[in-house]
């Protein structure tokens, strides 16, 4: 978990800059007072928290404060770490896989969130873990989408079904799945379209596509990852939105948190969606995208040492 802890902190530097940093300023050398709450505040909501997870934060916060007594800052940023941590909830079991191989996983989201990458670095994470993978380019919809799935299978070391540009991607999927099921594989990992001719269209296109992967193994899709672009903040929730009503989503993927200073809005995407967050990405290595820890996130953003230090 260290090696987890270093990546992550590293990659979080920039959100750890606007909210640890600002933080640590805030309450050092200084005893704690009433007056405090709202440069706190303030804090917290530039960091892309959420107002609404802002609130619950320094509403639990206070309590503890009120009930504990610390003495000073120091005491205060550890029941701020409890405090954050207890509003996470990561996922157990982020990569079970069905009994009766194999398993189907669907990555969905607006396009430019990651999704094609996340699909490569997956892949390639079951692959050290000794799983038989195989890659699905149902993002038929995309100028090149295709190849750039191709080329991180290749990166991966497993193979990519695709069919040519405009192509039907449950046709893709299905293909997919039949072929898992042919080489006895463990694992299908089938990357969609992010953005079609309108709502209802995408709606339409991943019902299908579900319907398709349901009879060709049933009881799949497993997993329906959710992408989310860590540096789109609140608007990338509003363009998520539209994914809860087309598919039933099991958990959220956080990308590109190397890139924002406001790694917080995990907080925002955790209360919007009710759903836990299961991965995030911190770079463009291929082993940049780490299962995610509650307990470890919060202390990356709040420069505070790892569980293990």
């Amino acid at each position: 978990m260290a090696g987890f802890f270093d990546r992550l902190k590293t990659g979080m530097s920039r959100t750890r800059g606007e909210i640890g940093d600002r933080i640590r300023t805030l309450v050092q050398g200084r005893q704690w007072s009433d007056d405090l709450y709202d440069e706190l505040e303030q804090i917290l909501y530039e960091a892309d928290l959420g107002i609404e997870s802002v609130n619950e934060i320094l509403s639990l916060l206070r309590e503890a404060v009120r009930q504990q007594k610390p003495r000073d800052g120091q005491e205060v940023m550890e029941l701020l770490r409890t405090v954050m941590v207890s509003m996470l909830k990561g996922s157990r079991d982020v990569f079970r896989l069905p009994d009766e191989p194999p398993g189907v996983w669907l990555l969905v989201g607006v396009n430019g969130t990651g999704k094609t990458t996340t699909a490569g670095k997956l892949a390639a994470w079951m692959v050290q873990n000794e799983h038989g993978v195989i890659l699905g380019a149902a993002d038929t919809f995309r100028a090149a989408a295709s190849q750039q799935l191709i080329a991180w299978g290749q990166r991966a070391g497993v193979d990519v079904v695709h069919q040519g540009e405009g192509a039907d991607p449950a046709a893709v999927a299905f293909d997919t799945v039949r072929a898992a099921r042919s080489r006895h594989l463990d694992l299908a990992i089938i990357d969609t379209a992010g953005r079609l001719h309108n709502k209802a269209h995408l709606m339409q296109e991943l019902g299908k596509l579900v319907r398709v992967v349901g009879r060709e193994c049933p009881g799949s899709p497993h997993q329906v990852w959710l992408v989310i672009d860590a540096t789109t903040g609140q608007n990338g929730l509003e363009q998520a939105r539209v994914f809860l009503d087309a598919i039933l989503v099991t958990g959220i993927i956080l990308t590109k948190l190397d890139g924002t200073a406001k790694g917080g809005v995990a907080f925002a995407i955790h209360r919007t969606f009710n759903l836990p967050i299961a991965l995030v990405g911190v770079g463009e290595s291929l082993d940049d995208l780490m299962e995610f820890d509650a307990d470890q996130y919060v202390r990356a953003i709040l420069g505070m040492p790892s569980r293990a230090e």
